[in-house]
């Protein structure tokens, strides 16, 4: 992953933080404390027109949900290294560090490469593969404004997206508590989470040219090299198709705000 964003997409090494397991400096382990640390190191004076990427590739879980914003009654989360003496990390706390901060004309790029992902940084709208809004519906809770957030994120107005969905999250937020609580998962910044499979299904390990990696995080680096110029549904279904080949998860795509689907994929 390190290699293809360098080569595809400028991203320079030094700006990079990697945690894994096979380092001998603790603070290069993927401990809870470091992944912390590094996730706060990430977002720290993100500006407009800034690009982060977040890359998780590791083992994931359901706990159950203390706050009411999950539909299915469990948190997800991830567990880190030393997850038995320091605790698991949930999805309402990867979403308070990495998107709660992020302001309009931020971009972030999350793939979660672990079991019960689909909806890992808690963001509110999932798509399905013909790039259809798929849950929760709030489009009938928002009416015309959830169009109009549409319209001004195609556009490139980012000024405008901030604003219609401050309108919007105040409309859905007229609804039962779940409703509430999901409504202030929206954010003006653009953020996109691919993860290896839905809430209810574990993702798989592979081996690569003898190099160990998740089944998601092959599928994603192969679908864009052997297509880079793909739309965001054209990409979630060329993932999905990598993956059929020997997998049965299913990749998600949720993000931040209403996204046309059928804009190219940036990072």
């Amino acid at each position: 992953m390190t290699a293809y964003l360098s080569e595809h997409f400028g991203y320079k090494r030094e700006d990079m933080v990697i945690l894994t397991d096979d380092q001998q400096n603790p603070m290069s382990q993927p401990t809870k404390q470091t992944i912390l640390r590094a996730m706060h190191w990430l977002v720290k004076d993100a500006r407009p027109n800034d690009s982060l990427f977040f890359h998780y590739s590791g083992h994931g879980g359901q706990t159950k949900d203390l706050d009411g914003d999950e539909d299915g009654g469990y948190d997800e989360v991830i567990y880190p290294v030393d997850f038995r003496q320091t605790g698991h990390i949930t999805d309402d706390e990867m979403h308070r560090i990495m998107v709660r901060p992020l302001q309009a004309g931020v971009r972030l790029t999350a793939i979660f490469d672990s079991c019960h992902s689909g909806t890992a940084l808690d963001l509110p709208y999932i798509y399905s593969t013909q790039g259809i809004l798929k849950e929760p519906n709030l489009a009938k809770e928002a009416g015309q404004g959830l169009l109009g957030v549409i319209s001004s994120y195609s556009q490139g107005d980012p000024g405008g997206v901030a604003n219609k969905i401050l309108g919007f999250i105040k409309k859905a937020a007229n609804g039962d508590d779940v409703r509430d609580t999901i409504a202030t998962k929206t954010s003006p910044a653009d953020v996109i989470m691919w993860s290896g499979s839905k809430d209810d299904q574990t993702s798989a390990d592979a081996t690569i040219a003898s190099q160990a990696t998740g089944a998601m995080s092959w599928a994603f680096v192969t679908a864009l090299k052997k297509n880079p110029q793909q739309s965001y549904v054209q990409l979630l279904n060329s993932i999905r198709d990598e993956l059929a080949t020997r997998y049965m998860q299913k990749p998600q795509l949720s993000c931040s705000h209403p996204l046309d689907m059928n804009v190219l994929f940036v990072m």
